[in-house]
């Protein structure tokens, strides 16, 4: 009867409430939805002064009120209110404490929980508090023990703590604010004065794991300095960029040792199983700066992988690639280890400070930035062009030769006059035109629909436009493969002339040029340097000269030019350079005599395409004085592809340019002699500075 009168005062009073409004708001139904009351349970505070007191606190989800039966006899229940508690006094015993729970409509729930009373200390006290294993700075505790009535959990983390109370079975956890240490105290009372307490420490820490960003306020970035290495955790002096972080690693390179870095150990070892590939934005003060990372095993030094990549941006952020593609992953690597320009000793100066940050692990390796040659067939690279006025590029095939990929443009109807195609992104190239006295040409291979049809070639700077060359030449063939040679020197009147002092890292090319477009289609491949017949044989080596090769073979070396027997991927030219390596001496090999020293001005990084019969052979390219051997520079490095052509890349940023260097010397497998066979046969191509 009275939880019928409850629901008629509660159903009253929303309608005295909502009556200014009835039709929206006398709909009871929403009561026939309600779920019972859930969860219950009772919390049980005994007074420890042998008397017997318990105060019994239920709880329940959707419970408005309960019922309380003491479970020692007493004939009465009690009715407690949700929030509020009930006391009872006791004897000696153990009791099952029912608790009904009401819910609004007056639906019960029923549970019966378990009280201990005795007024002699608990025994047998056994505590679990761990570490949860989803967050670092959360423990969770749970307790048991014999004659107890309720535990009280002090964390350690705060003065004048107050306890957590706890029944047997319960679990109560607590997050830490802050890393550290603290003792963890659970008291076991009964209903005697005397208690039993259990203390356990408790070692909060936040592993130092990949990604390593900085931007943590818990972790503890420990970097062991080594050699002259020194590294901290700052502030971004350079948010700019790919990196507006708060946070960045700051390496400084000081005397006294050539390998001077730092080392940071990691909180678990690294997992290679899905990623391979590491990434690691850097900030340095120059461009061809060398940067090695190197990861180790937690004691053993001695199990270790590294790379070693260069800068190609001053005072601005880049992200390094290191392929650890073949890291042997059976053993375990904890540590990382980063050394900038080994090999060389520190001076502490903003010549050798480095930031850094965002090391994390890959799968994949990021496209590189569009260069001259321009093939569109090098892996890796990334051959988007940008089309504006009406012109529609696509990727498309040579239709005399499938393997070959090139560009297909399309001057769509009604595109502008000056409808056009920049080579590249919105940026251009990755490095500048290598525009120099004895190299102010470039050619591109066009298959145009018709002869006679002006093709413009346009190259300027990325930063400032104005600073600008245009040149422009007509096909001769319809239907038909031709290359067009653009002489910026002879520059479209009306517009800049070639000036060598300034940077052009743009080339856009208009076809039919001054013309609206009719979709006329054409396709065009193959954007290079082309070097002045006046200047004879220089860098770019490309061997397409008709000018006389000056080759000098010694010790068992053949060099010979020969049309491209391996014609396809990233080297579809007519001629190529091979070199056999007979029996002789291991150090075997041949060298080109060049018309005029090397221009160290365009770039201090050799490129050379190699087609090797196997992986692993080593390539060694040495540059050398007119006259004096002993003058001389030279880097080696090793293929990694069987039979099919790749660019390697000689890193020269160390060399001495204050030198003259007019021969080129290429030795294949260096330390062992050869046999003249198919094994010791090589080809190389296009060997240019960038």
């Amino acid at each position: 009867m009275r939880i019928i009168k409850n629901i008629f005062q509660f159903a009253v009073l929303l309608l005295v409430v909502t009556g200014c409004k009835p039709e929206l708001h006398d709909d009871l139904s929403f009561l026939t939805t309600i779920t019972n009351s859930a969860k219950l349970s009772a919390l049980f505070e005994i007074t420890q002064d042998n008397t017997g007191n318990v105060t019994i606190t239920p709880n329940g989800e959707g419970a408005v009120s309960y019922d309380i039966y003491y479970g020692d006899g007493t004939a009465a229940l009690a009715k407690v209110q949700a929030g509020k508690n009930t006391t009872h006094k006791y004897a000696e015993g153990v009791y099952s404490v029912k608790i009904v729970g009401y819910n609004i409509t007056g639906k019960t729930t029923e549970a019966t929980q378990q009280l201990t009373v005795s007024f002699r200390a608990p025994e047998n006290l056994e505590v679990t508090a761990d570490v949860d294993v989803a967050n670092n700075f959360k423990v969770n505790v749970s307790a048991k023990a014999k004659y107890e009535t309720m535990f009280r959990v002090y964390f350690g983390d705060v003065p004048n703590e107050v306890p957590v109370s706890f029944m047997e079975g319960e679990t109560v956890s607590h997050t830490y604010a802050a890393v550290g240490t603290y003792t963890v105290k659970v008291v076991a009372l009964s209903g005697g004065a005397a208690t039993t307490q259990f203390t356990k420490t408790i070692t909060i820490v936040d592993p130092v794991l990949l990604p390593l960003t900085f931007e943590s306020s818990t972790l503890q970035y420990s970097f062991t300095n080594f050699g002259g290495g020194v590294v901290t955790v700052i502030d971004n002096l350079h948010k700019t960029g790919i990196n507006t972080t708060n946070k960045v690693g700051r390496m400084v390179k000081n005397a006294p040792e050539v390998w001077g870095g730092s080392v940071i150990t990691l909180g678990a070892p690294i997992d290679f199983s899905a990623n391979k590939i590491f990434r690691m934005k850097v900030y340095s003060p120059r461009v061809g700066a060398k940067v090695l990372l190197k990861v180790e095993n937690a004691t053993n030094g001695g199990i270790n992988f590294e790379k070693e990549v260069s800068t190609t941006v001053a005072n601005g952020w880049e992200d390094l690639v290191f392929d650890y593609s073949t890291i042997n992953t059976s053993n375990s690597y904890q540590k990382i280890v980063l050394i900038f320009e080994l090999g060389t000793v520190g001076d502490g100066s903003a010549n050798f400070t480095f930031y850094f940050d965002d090391i994390r692990l890959t799968n994949t390796i990021p496209s590189a930035q569009i260069d001259l040659p321009v093939t569109f067939d090098a892996a890796g690279t990334n051959y988007t062009v940008t089309d504006f006025g009406g012109n529609a590029t696509v990727d498309g095939v040579d239709p005399d030769n499938n393997a070959n990929k090139i560009k297909v443009t399309t001057k769509t109807n009604g595109a502008e006059t000056w409808a056009g195609t920049t080579i590249g992104t919105a940026t251009g190239f990755a490095t500048k035109i290598p525009f120099a006295a004895n190299a102010t040409k470039m050619s591109i291979r066009v298959y145009s629909p018709a002869s006679g049809i002006p093709v413009r070639l346009k190259v300027e700077d990325r930063a400032d436009g104005t600073k600008s060359v245009e040149t422009q030449v007509n096909t001769t063939v319809a239907n038909a493969w031709e290359t067009l040679t653009f002489d910026f020197t002879n520059n479209v009147s009306g517009t800049p002339a070639l000036n060598l002092a300034n940077n052009y890292h743009k080339a856009s090319v208009f076809f039919d040029f001054g013309a609206a477009g009719t979709a006329k289609v054409f396709r065009w491949d193959d954007v290079k340097m082309v070097a002045a017949s006046a200047a004879g044989i220089v860098i770019p080596l490309d061997f397409e000269s008709s000018s006389p090769y000056t080759i000098t073979d010694f010790d068992g070396g053949n060099l010979s030019i020969i049309n491209n027997p391996q014609s396809g991927g990233i080297n579809t030219s007519a001629k190529v350079a091979r070199m056999i390596k007979n029996a002789g001496q291991p150090w075997g090999g041949s060298f080109i005599t060049l018309d005029s020293p090397i221009d160290f001005g365009a770039g201090k990084t050799f490129k050379m395409k190699v087609y090797s019969p196997r992986a692993g052979a080593k390539v060694l390219l040495k540059v050398e004085n007119l006259t004096n051997g002993g003058i001389s520079f030279e880097k080696e490095v090793t293929t990694t592809v069987a039979n099919g052509w790749e660019e390697l890349t000689f890193d020269y940023n160390a060399i001495n340019t204050a030198n003259t260097y007019q021969k080129v010397v290429l030795i294949f497998d260096l330390g062992t002699a050869g046999d003249g066979t198919a094994n010791f046969t090589f080809l190389i191509d296009d060997i240019r500075l960038q």
